[in-house]
C-alpha cells in the first residue's frame, strides 16, 4: 500500500477520496482485495488525516477506470514512485487538455498511456 510520508502531500486536498472500505463496497470486494489491488498497481492509495483512502476518480461506477492500472504500471516501471504518479494523474496538461485522470475517465486511455510511456523512458 502507498504509505509513503509524502503521499498525502502529492494530492490536492480538494481531490475527492474514498475510504478503502467504501472502495471495497463499490467494487463488491473484500477490503483485503482492495489492498491487494493497491499492491498490484491497479489502484493507488494515500493517507489523508490518518486514514488510507483512494481517489474517487479512480472508480467509474463499480469498476476501476479503464486504463488506470496500465498507466500506473508504465510509470512505476519507468521509475516513478506513487506520490509522483498521483501528482501527474491529477495535474492539468494543456496538450490533453485537462488532467490525465480526466482523459482516462473520458475513454482516452491510449493517449494517456502514450504520454506516460514517453515520460517514463
Amino acid at each position: 500500500m502507498n504509505d509513503a510520508p509524502g503521499a498525502s502531500a502529492s494530492l490536492s486536498p480538494d481531490v475527492a477520496v474514498l475510504p478503502v472500505a467504501e472502495v471495497a463496497q463499490r467494487l463488491s470486494l473484500p477490503v483485503s482485495r482492495v489492498h491487494q489491488l493497491v499492491r498490484d498497481g491497479h489502484l493507488l492509495s494515500l493517507r489523508r488525516e490518518g486514514d488510507v483512502v483512494v481517489p474517487a476518480d479512480f472508480l467509474s461506477g463499480n469498476a476501476v477506470v479503464k486504463g488506470l492500472p496500465g498507466t500506473i504500471t508504465v510509470l512505476r516501471d519507468g521509475g516513478y514512485d506513487d506520490p509522483d504518479i498521483l501528482r501527474w494523474l491529477f495535474t492539468d496538461d494543456e496538450s490533453l487538455p485537462g488532467a490525465p485522470i480526466e482523459a482516462l475517465r473520458a475513454g482516452r486511455h491510449r493517449e494517456v498511456k502514450r504520454r506516460a510511456q514517453a515520460m517514463a523512458f
